[in-house]
């Protein structure tokens, strides 16, 4: 019973730590504080404008920059509107998708980037590092506004096939201060 109840403790500990590393307030936010309105610059090796569609398809080494926050894939779509002048309203990109902006790192399979909502959603073999600190899983949502950081086990729909978390479970590292005694 004591084991249990210890467990339950360091269980919950553990989790508690997750949330102030990867939720908390502006230093430990991820990618908090992201201008979601700066204009977006892309870079690829393939370029295809689909005005009838209102999209852009990328593809070969994309890397899309806005305000910092570097998306890079091997392809990209990006869904506009064409007003009054082009307005990007969604990226989705795929294909070995990494997102970076200072010492913060996201990474998986699939993303799709909501400017109008300011969210981006991490599917499959999903990896997010701040400094030293680690978590995996199936999904991140990331809310750009807030800085704050949702990850779970398993990717929409189930868990992902061939991933390391594909029993369901989020893992992580996080670092421990150094003490004296």
């Amino acid at each position: 019973m004591k084991g249990s109840f210890l467990a339950a403790s360091v269980g919950a500990l553990i989790a508690t730590t997750a949330v102030l590393t990867f939720a908390g307030p502006a230093p430990a936010q991820v990618f908090g504080g992201h201008n979601s309105n700066a204009p977006v610059n892309f870079d690829a090796g393939r370029i295809e404008v689909q005005d009838r569609a209102d999209r852009v398809v990328l593809s070969g080494a994309v890397r899309v920059e806005q305000a910092g926050l570097v998306l890079n894939s091997s392809r990209m779509t990006v869904a506009y509107r064409n007003t009054s002048g082009i307005e990007v309203d969604r990226i989705d990109a795929s294909g070995g998708v990494t997102i970076r902006k200072g010492s913060d790192t996201a990474s998986g399979d699939v993303a799709i980037y909501d400017l109008n909502r300011r969210l981006i959603t991490l599917v499959g073999g999903v990896t997010l590092t701040q400094g030293t600190n680690r978590l995996s899983g199936g999904r991140v949502i990331i809310d750009l506004a807030s800085g704050r950081s949702t990850i779970d086990g398993r990717a929409a729909g189930g868990s992902t096939p061939g991933t390391q978390n594909s029993n369901g479970r989020v893992s992580g590292t996080f670092t421990v201060p150094q003490r004296t005694n």
